[in-house]
């Protein structure tokens, strides 16, 4: 079975760039199954090179699909400046919009402020925030980052609207629906989008 690196999925098309997570959320979907859409497996053999995914999207009818999504089996801004070269060949070759899901700790990652990379290649950013808390975050995502990454998640969610038109915040369904509730408030005071997925 071969590792997918651009796969579908619903209406768009995604780019599987690496396997790393900085979390090991309890709900997530890899734990459950190989593979996702027409993705057999999303588990990498290797992690795709910068022209490696780029040579995989010349095989697709790019612009058929409603957007172009960063997200696979593994966090993608650990590998941000690969993200950004393939999004700049989207820009520049396409007319595609360009979303990156994140569980938003690419400042953690990166040691830096991240979000300004994004201006001009990122069109839409889905922010996984899950709880409406850092002790509860914790307990479900378990961040290698610990009780920090909850803070830098709500810095990244203000700090990437200045730079990012679209901006939205999501949670698992799976969650109490009172955390439901403490999140669609803080997505309201952020002024971005909501989504239970």
């Amino acid at each position: 079975m071969s590792s997918s690196i651009v796969y579908t999925y619903g209406s768009g098309l995604y780019i599987n760039m690496t396997n790393r997570c900085t979390n090991k959320c309890a709900f997530c979907v890899r734990q459950m199954t190989d593979g996702l859409g027409n993705a057999d497996s999303l588990w990498l053999e290797k992690e795709p090179s910068t022209e490696e995914v780029i040579d995989e999207l010349k095989k697709w009818p790019v612009e058929d699909y409603e957007e172009v999504i960063f997200c696979g089996y593994g966090e993608p801004t650990i590998r941000l400046s690969e993200v950004l070269e393939v999004s700049r060949y989207l820009k520049e070759n396409t007319k595609v919009k360009v979303r990156v899901n994140t569980n938003g700790q690419a400042d953690l990652i990166h040691g830096k402020r991240t979000a300004p990379m994004l201006e001009g290649l990122v069109d839409r950013v889905s922010i996984s925030l899950n709880e409406a808390d850092p002790v509860a975050y914790q307990a479900l995502c378990q961040s290698q980052f610990g009780m920090e990454a909850y803070e830098a998640i709500l810095n990244y969610i203000e700090d990437v609207k200045r730079y990012v038109s679209h901006v939205a915040v999501s949670v698992v369904g799976c969650v109490p629906e009172a955390s439901v509730e403490k999140c669609g408030k803080i997505a309201e005071a952020f002024s971005v989008e909501f989504k239970v997925r």
